[in-house]
């Protein structure tokens, strides 16, 4: 698509959406009680495709089930599966410390039930995905073993023709929340060595349950809010709370210098003013001193619908 007005930036090459953390529970019981994770996923997909966008792909970083259970996999590939096809996207699953892999495999994979780590590599136009199982089963904190870094080594000698992005459920960043620290990937090191020089663009991630950014070996590192509930990071230090709302997920537009990341709130709120596709075309087409005021319109006053010529 052709940017209405000259820009400093050309148009992003690629858009991907990264959801995380939908922690669909067995039975479809409410968890803590309170949060339809069934729904709120729903809500969220509602959204995207109402939003129009043509993703090259959709990438979950894990926790796709809060407990493994099997009824849990077959709801969540139900729920996007179809919203996939729709955009013609790429589906992407991603290991997280709640899921279990045999079940991960079979239920969304339609593989053998078996507990090796789920390692993989997509081509996205040019852009490769690299897919990480930080998990270690039977415990929340994250880890890579060495024959996973070797592999990471080995796959990165080759650079890809648009860069590496690289997904994973434990973000290799600080956080500030109590008790993150007994939950974190251990020895970053080793992934540090590995990633450092390499074609690697960005890295994805979940596990928190709040949107936050940081770098990693020079990389930026991208963290989406979960779709069930969600951690408060004002109280960071001072406290967790775990809150039935502000779920989220994030949009990657991909520029052939940098990726930009922007988090989507799900939910639906009264609109203030709209410009719609077409109205912005007719601004375009007017000289620069027409645009600004219209601009300063839709500002001060809200919408452009006492403009007769829009």
């Amino acid at each position: 698509m052709n940017p209405l007005w000259p820009s400093q930036y050309p148009r992003p090459e690629q858009l991907i959406v990264h959801l995380s953390d939908t922690h669909f529970t067995a039975g479809r019981a409410p968890m803590f009680g309170q949060v339809d994770s069934d729904e709120v996923l729903a809500q969220g997909l509602r959204q995207l495709v109402g939003a129009g966008l043509s993703p090259s792909a959709i990438v979950i970083t894990g926790d796709v089930a809060d407990t493994g259970a099997g009824d849990a996999y077959t709801r969540v590939r139900a729920a996007i599966e179809p919203v996939v096809a729709e955009l013609g996207a790429e589906l992407v699953w991603v290991m997280g410390n709640h899921d279990i892999r045999g079940r991960f495999r079979a239920g969304l994979l339609d593989e053998d039930a078996t507990d090796e780590p789920y390692d993989r590599v997509i081509d996205l136009d040019g852009l490769r995905l690299i897919v990480l199982d930080s998990t270690v089963p039977g415990f929340h904190y994250g880890a890579l073993s060495d024959e996973q870094l070797a592999w990471l080594a080995s796959v990165l000698s080759t650079p890809a023709p648009r860069g590496t992005l690289l997904a994973l459920h434990h973000p290799p960043i600080p956080s500030p929340q109590v008790f993150d620290e007994l939950i974190e990937l251990r020895d970053q090191a080793g992934l540090e060595k590995v990633v450092a020089g390499t074609d690697v663009r960005g890295i994805l991630a979940g596990h928190l349950h709040y949107s936050t950014h940081s770098t990693f070996a020079g990389v930026p590192v991208s963290v989406a809010s979960a779709t069930c509930y969600t951690n408060d990071p004002l109280l960071s230090q001072n406290g967790l709370r775990a809150q039935a709302g502000g779920q989220a997920f994030d949009i990657v537009h991909v520029y052939a210098d940098r990726m930009l990341h922007t988090t989507i709130p799900v939910g639906d709120w009264p609109t203030v003013y709209e410009v719609t596709a077409a109205q912005a075309a007719r601004i375009a087409a007017l000289p620069d001193e027409q645009q600004q005021a219209l601009a300063r319109r839709y500002v001060t006053v809200g919408g452009l619908s006492g403009v007769p010529e829009l």
